[in-house]
């Protein structure tokens, strides 16, 4: 691996002890401010210490950017969603709590994006799969758990299917599996066919500033071949899913599917009523930091 970029922010971070975090040092990073309890724990304003971006390289495909926070197991690593990358609030507060832990952490872009190599219009479903399966093949050494943000949600199934004895749990947050290929085929035929003659769609979302995001035709295509919720997902690990009901991107009843063709016994699904697609406001993080510490702990006292 190589050093790259270095990176830092200051943020609320509501169930660090002190211990863990850098208080009021730094440039812009003001004193201990108001004193509120969240799982009994008071704020605090965090400053997170600059560190450097490193990059997986691979003879045969574009080098991958990650951050890596060494350990014990069970490790976490968040994958993030769809045109996304590794510095969002839901990766970095998890960051945080695993460092409070002292358990292994790892935050990484898929090709394409953020600061990984490649380019975004040439990648696809298949591809970001790989990068997912690289991450674990070698940058992790025993059980993790992956918790992936909506596209992310999808490869996680993926990762657990073809890693099963490396992924000991799933925690999925507005999980979109295969939302985007039933997307296109709800579409009227006509509708479709325009978008094949044109090698285009503008596939509607409220993530980003243009309102859509542009995905070609070959992308939908090849993104049929990783559907998983047409037959019984062989997956058996334990599975947390939240999604907000407000999630005005990607249904919330697709993790009610997911929690119903996957194999596993051990599945809960956590909705909350006024949640949004992005799932990162103060309770949203205090529920996904709660969920991940509840299944450390049932992981490690499994082993």
């Amino acid at each position: 691996t190589a050093a790259g970029r270095l990176s830092g922010s200051c943020g609320w971070h509501p169930f660090l002890p002190f211990s863990a975090v850098s208080v009021g040092e730094g440039p812009g990073c003001g004193p201990l401010v108001g004193m509120g309890i969240l799982n009994s724990v008071p704020f605090r304003r965090v400053c997170r210490l600059k560190s450097s971006v490193s990059f997986l390289t691979r003879p045969d495909r574009p080098n991958i950017a990650y951050q890596k926070l060494k350990g014990r197991n069970p490790g976490v690593i968040f994958l993030p969603g769809f045109n996304s990358n590794m510095n969002g609030q839901k990766a970095t507060a998890l960051e945080d709590f695993c460092k409070s832990l002292g358990h292994a952490f790892i935050r990484f872009d898929y090709t394409g994006c953020g600061s990984s190599d490649g380019k975004f219009e040439e990648c696809t479903v298949g591809k970001w799969r790989k990068d997912v399966l690289s991450i674990l093949d070698e940058l992790t050494d025993g059980p993790q758990i992956l918790v992936g943000s909506s596209m992310g949600g999808w490869l996680m199934l993926h990762a657990a299917i073809a890693r099963p004895d490396k992924v000991a749990a799933l925690v999925g947050v507005a999980v979109a599996a295969d939302h985007v290929v039933t997307s296109f085929k709800r579409l009227p035929i006509e509708a479709q066919k325009e978008i094949e003659e044109k090698g285009e769609w503008k596939y509607r979302t409220k993530q980003n500033e243009e309102g859509y995001y542009s995905l070609t035709y070959d992308f939908i295509r090849e993104a049929e071949n990783h559907c998983v919720l047409n037959s019984p997902i062989p997956v058996t690990c334990p599975i947390r899913l939240i999604h907000g009901m407000r999630d005005g991107d990607v249904p919330w009843e697709i993790s009610m599917q997911v929690a119903d063709r996957v194999l596993s016994k051990d599945v809960d699904v956590i909705l909350r009523k006024i949640g949004q697609h992005r799932m990162s406001d103060k309770e949203d993080t205090k529920l996904l930091v709660n969920t991940v510490d509840d299944l450390i702990d049932k992981l490690s006292t499994v082993a």
